[in-house]
């Protein structure tokens, strides 16, 4: 529990700094003595994964310092008494991205793709890669039009791009005349739900 704690003390301080403390600067958060006691809880945490050293021993974030708790489960449908138990913790870059490189943000505009969940300012994880399936939400041109994010849909052989808005009429789909270049695959929607 106590090396739980200080893991919160280092991320807390990478927030706050936006960088990694120094030993000494350890030695002052944990409130020690030594440097040696800062050391030994740097050993501890690396062994952990919550940090990790680059070639010159620098600290680095490890694997698990930007994970979050999983604290049980929530009814979706009717209430039930609910227990805060925690069961796992999970990194979200862990279990959205497979590539790290090819991985990016793009910012939703427009209503297209509502009834996909996806609404205007949504932020959309997307991965540049080049096995798009059918069924797959795609960024895509048409013709050498601009970039739009499209159901990639199949007719017989005939590859088009379907939006997913059934209320609004205007969005029709989109057959390509002569390209359809496909840039990356929609992986996860990111939606806030805070008040301004």
């Amino acid at each position: 529990m106590e090396t739980a704690k200080r893991a919160t003390e280092v991320i807390r301080f990478y927030r706050q700094y936006h960088r990694m403390p120094s030993v000494r600067e350890l030695q002052a958060l944990f409130r020690f003595r030594s440097s040696r006691a800062a050391a030994k809880v740097v050993e501890k945490l690396v062994s952990l994964k919550v940090l990790d050293k680059d070639d010159t021993g620098r600290l680095l974030p490890g694997r698990g310092f930007f994970a979050l708790r999983i604290l049980g489960n929530i009814q979706a449908g009717f209430p039930s008494p609910a227990e805060e138990e925690l069961i796992d913790t999970i990194d979200l870059n862990d279990l959205l991205i497979q590539n790290q490189e090819a991985t990016y943000l793009v910012k939703a505009q427009g209503e297209s793709m509502i009834d996909a969940g996806i609404f205007d300012g949504d932020l959309v994880l997307v991965e540049r890669r080049n096995d798009a399936k059918p069924g797959d939400i795609v960024i895509a041109r048409v013709d050498h039009d601009g970039w739009t994010m499209k159901y990639l849909a199949k007719r017989g052989e005939r590859l088009y791009l379907q939006p997913a808005n059934k209320a609004n009429p205007k969005y029709r789909p989109i057959y390509p005349k002569q390209e359809l270049q496909i840039e990356a695959v929609v992986i996860a929607c990111i939606r806030h739900f805070r008040r301004p």
